[in-house]
């Protein structure tokens, strides 16, 4: 065998050992995304919204920092928070974080994505893709299915009778 082919052979063998930052499993493998759902928007409405379910499965943190779609010209990552009585609704600049072993869940009301510049109406029954960004892990693929116009969670979620809660 020639020295060169030696040689070759052996850096493949110790590149194949060694830990690289180009070998590490990208985060989105380990973030786990559930129950993508969005609500149906009136024709003409330049918005609509996105909800899901974010579960870390990976050992470092990362973070959602926006995406693009098919049905709007860009996904900014919002949420909505009451300010003296005031409901008051922001873009996440820096993204939305979930940690190792968290599941962080965006709804109606709370953290979610925004579908700005709809490039038509959100209907019911139908369903739209995604490409969600993560500060580490990449891009990944999703598929919204969009529920009615009054609906406020995922189909098939688990929630609580009307009336019903567990602050006794």
């Amino acid at each position: 065998m020639r020295l060169s082919h030696l040689l070759t052979a052996a850096a493949i063998v110790l590149l194949a050992q060694t830990p690289s930052a180009f070998s590490q499993q990208p985060a989105s493998a380990a973030m786990e995304i559930t129950q993508a759902w969005s609500r149906a928007t009136p024709g003409g409405a330049p918005v609509g919204a996105g909800y899901l379910a974010l579960t870390n499965r990976g050992a470092e943190a990362d973070r959602l920092i926006g995406g693009s779609s098919e049905v709007a010209a860009r996904v900014e990552v919002h949420e909505m928070s009451m300010d003296n009585g005031v409901m008051k609704m922001r873009e996440l600049a820096a993204g939305l974080e979930v940690k190792p072993g968290e599941t962080v869940t965006l709804k109606p009301g709370g953290h979610h994505l925004m579908l700005m510049g709809l490039k038509r109406a959100l209907k019911e029954g139908e369903r739209f893709k995604a490409q969600l960004e993560f500060a580490r892990g990449g891009k990944t693929e999703v598929e919204f299915t969009v529920q009615g116009m009054g609906a406020s969670s995922a189909p098939g979620a688990m929630t609580a009778p009307a009336g019903h809660n567990h602050n006794h």
